[in-house]
């Protein structure tokens, strides 16, 4: 049985419990630390926060040392349980990362993004190449916003290909912010999400939150969704068991 709009808005809104695409002050251009990041998923009541910090290819980003430190943290804070990790940047149309792979191994959680600091935007079958080259690689679990109209991508393709290949594509909140940088991602995530549905692809919501006020934030991902009535089980949000099942720290337990 379809729910309405408002149904849906609410009883997805419920469900969600988790945000694994977030930025304390070491990425150099985000407001808050480990610790204000975490209460605040937990004054939320979300169970699961991921933290994955800019890697080093990014203007002002922390040093490799802090990603080789990450172990020392713990995986539990206020309540919840945090996931470390990073947001790597891809750097040729070849998919190639700026961490190399024995510490991309270690990561708790990896987000592949396209950054205009890092690589410029290349045509249509150049950045859809990228990001399927990038999905190569097993330690790669998240393609971070690929809604960017600043690069312009195959939605076809890369919604097949992340299906085969065990990789969630995020639905990205902070794209969808009229306020924002990326261009066109409302009209891209319609596409986008009209072919996760087709092949039945599962995505994750993401706040991309550099502040701790939109730890968790969905909401212009919520009006999206509820406009294209997308299947609730094939968001990744509504179980932190079916999460767990994508990440580096628990794919190989």
């Amino acid at each position: 049985m379809r729910r309405t709009h408002e149904e849906w808005l609410k009883g997805m809104a419920m469900d969600y419990l988790l945000d694994s695409h977030t930025h304390t002050i070491a990425s150099g251009h985000a407001y808050n630390t480990i610790y204000e990041m975490a209460q605040e998923a937990a004054n939320r009541g979300l169970s699961l926060l991921g933290i994955t910090e800019h890697t080093m290819k990014m203007p002002g980003t922390c040093h490799e040392l802090y990603f080789m430190n990450l172990k020392v943290l713990p995986r539990t804070l206020f309540g919840i349980e945090v996931m470390f990790g990073a947001e790597v940047n891809i750097m040729d149309y070849d998919g190639g990362l700026d961490m190399r792979q024995s510490l991309l191994e270690s990561m708790d959680v990896v987000v592949a993004s396209l950054h205009s600091p890092c690589i410029r935007p290349g045509s249509r079958e150049e950045n859809t190449r990228a990001l399927l080259r990038a999905m190569e690689n097993p330690y790669v679990n998240i393609i971070g916003h690929p809604d960017d109209g600043r690069y312009p991508v195959d939605y076809d393709t890369l919604a097949a290909a992340a299906k085969e290949r065990g990789v969630l594509l995020e639905l990205n909140n902070s794209s969808l912010n009229p306020r924002g940088s990326r261009v066109n991602a409302w009209e891209n995530d319609r596409e986008l999400l009209k072919f996760c549905k087709q092949y039945g692809t599962p995505i994750i919501l993401d706040s991309d939150a550099h502040c701790a006020a939109d730890v968790g934030n969905h909401a212009y991902s919520d009006q999206l969704l509820a406009e294209l009535d997308f299947p609730e089980e094939l968001v990744v949000n509504r179980s932190v068991e079916l999460y767990r099942s994508c990440i580096n720290r628990y794919k190989s337990a």
